[in-house]
């Protein structure tokens, strides 16, 4: 499962040795830094327990060791608008 933008995360021990005590992880992106095979750099927020952004966090992570806990909701579809009148311009007098 690769991680989208939204998706809170529950990062843990599993997903690396310096998360002894988990965090939540609300997701911004996944960085193209280069890393090991397997591994990810995440820009995002760790959340408190009321679910509020506390710290804005960079953190390198396993892949397989990530839980979803909420999926970023799915976005919305575009509405079609219908056709507008065009402006009429009109030549201005200056002077």
């Amino acid at each position: 499962m690769l991680p989208r933008s939204g998706d809170v995360l529950h990062v843990t021990r599993a997903a690396s040795v310096q998360f002894l005590r988990p965090i939540m992880f609300r997701m911004i992106r996944v960085l193209d830094w280069p890393t090991y095979d397997g591994w990810l750099w995440l820009d995002g927020y760790e959340l408190n327990a009321a679910g509020d952004a506390v710290n804005r966090r960079s953190i390198f992570v396993q892949q397989e060791g990530l839980r979803q806990v909420q999926a970023a909701p799915v976005p919305r579809q575009h509405t079609v608008r219908t056709a507008r009148r065009p402006i009429v311009r009109t030549p201005v007098r200056v002077g």
